[in-house]
């Protein structure tokens, strides 16, 4: 795990589940058996090595006489699982009354289908492992809830143009994709707009932009490059980014002509 607030939650999960297998009377192995899992994993879970998946707490629970006590970790474990700077630009994302943001090189994470966000993660390099995969895809779905919460914060996206036809995935999970887009852009509180190629003016050039109008009055803004994630708070430096995102939806198509652009993409790809 790559921080310590994860590390502690783990460690705590760990602690509890050998408590209560010892106080069971059973051993690693017998534990494993009767929950379906293998001894070595039992042993990392409780060694705070190992992110335990749902059905190991509700098992263990079961089987150890636990009354809820383990499965009640589920809702801890399941936000330790994500990695550090996704919980906290979740976190974020929750507390913003209005969200934008543009995307140059792929579908924006909050627009992704799990299957395009487990391909782009598939052909990263050096490569994640099927488990880090896993683990990266489910975050990305999580901070999709920032759509349903009550108050509903104002979303928009650019998207550009090669981002609708550059097969991430393949045809079949690149069509899926488009016809995903199509339905959340019919949600009121969220508008897509699509940066054609062939557009002069462009003020996105130096790269994706997202901002976060939070509900206290503060501007944030994030940004993303090859090696690096941060958080932008200087309110200088996130006002530049919310002059440019601004000229950027000026310059883009409007979102009417941009659900019709996208239909065409679609239509293209079958």
């Amino acid at each position: 795990m790559e921080d310590e607030e994860a590390e502690a939650v783990l460690r705590a999960v760990g602690r509890q589940v050998k408590v209560w297998r010892e106080a069971a009377g059973l051993t690693q192995p017998e534990l494993g058996a009767a929950i379906g899992y293998g001894e070595d994993l039992v042993s990392a879970v409780e060694r705070g090595r190992r992110v335990p998946q749902p059905e190991f707490l509700d098992n263990a629970d079961q089987a150890l006489g636990a009354n809820g006590k383990l499965s009640a970790m589920k809702v801890d474990v399941e936000k330790a699982r994500y990695p550090k700077k996704v919980r906290d630009l979740a976190k974020l994302e929750g507390e913003a009354a209005e969200l934008g943001a543009y995307a140059a090189l792929h579908i924006h994470g909050l627009l992704q289908i799990p299957e395009y966000a487990q391909a782009l993660y598939a052909i990263r390099r050096p490569a994640y492992t099927e488990e880090e995969i896993d683990r990266l895809v489910a975050a990305r779905m999580a901070r999709k809830s920032v759509f349903e919460r009550v108050p509903r914060a104002t979303i928009s996206f650019v998207q550009e143009e090669a981002t609708l036809r550059r097969p991430i995935g393949g045809r079949m999970v690149l069509r899926r994709q488009l016809e995903h887009l199509l339905e959340i852009s019919k949600l009121r509180h969220v508008e897509i707009q699509v940066m054609p190629t062939d557009c002069e003016d462009h003020a996105g050039m130096m790269g994706s932009i997202q901002l976060l109008k939070l509900r206290n009055g503060k501007t944030l803004g994030h940004t993303e490059g090859q090696m690096y994630s941060r958080v932008i708070s200087d309110p200088r430096e996130a006002q530049v980014m919310e002059m440019r995102y601004g000229l950027v939806r000026a310059q883009a198509l409007t979102p009417r002509e941009s659900l019709a652009f996208i239909e065409k993409v679609l239509g293209d790809e079958t």
